[in-house]
């Protein structure tokens, strides 16, 4: 399951890497609006995942950590959409020199590729990781539920 998990993310990396800043930045936009559009049903959801988790025997800490809140999602979004306003850090030249040749030598951020994330309990992670891959243009499989 993995693997393939990982060759998918592969294969959407090549996507992401040719999308324009603008196009990042409305795909967070969206997203922010969605997770308030939907806060009702994520919120339901995150009821019956909190059901499971106290049945379980999950600790109080950790029932903290994964309880949705109106108010935290609504940070959620609006960490969405704080990212949507950081300079995009692709393509941004960190060095360069202009070789005795003529050639001109540059160092540049570029995205990494596939990034895989093992967190437990914390609703907001996926949100956040996937918005800071779109950004830079990574591609992450976070848990799936």
């Amino acid at each position: 399951m993995l693997e393939q998990m990982g060759k998918a993310a592969k294969q959407a990396s090549w996507q992401l890497a040719v999308l324009s800043t603008a196009k990042k930045n409305q795909v967070l936009s969206v997203m922010a609006d969605r997770l308030e559009a939907n806060s009702e049903a994520i919120l339901l959801a995150n009821e019956q995942d909190m059901a499971q988790a106290r049945a379980t025997g999950m600790s109080e800490a950790l029932l903290d950590r994964l309880l949705l809140t109106p108010a935290r999602l609504a940070a959620i979004a609006n960490d969405v959409r704080q990212v949507c306003r950081l300079n995009d850090p692709v393509g941004h030249v960190l060095d360069g020199n202009l070789l005795d040749s003529g050639l001109k030598l540059e160092r540049r951020r570029v995205p990494l590729g596939v990034i895989g994330v093992i967190y437990e309990a914390r609703p907001n992670v996926t949100i956040d990781v996937a918005s800071l891959c779109l950004k830079t243009r990574q591609r992450s499989d976070p848990a799936r539920r």
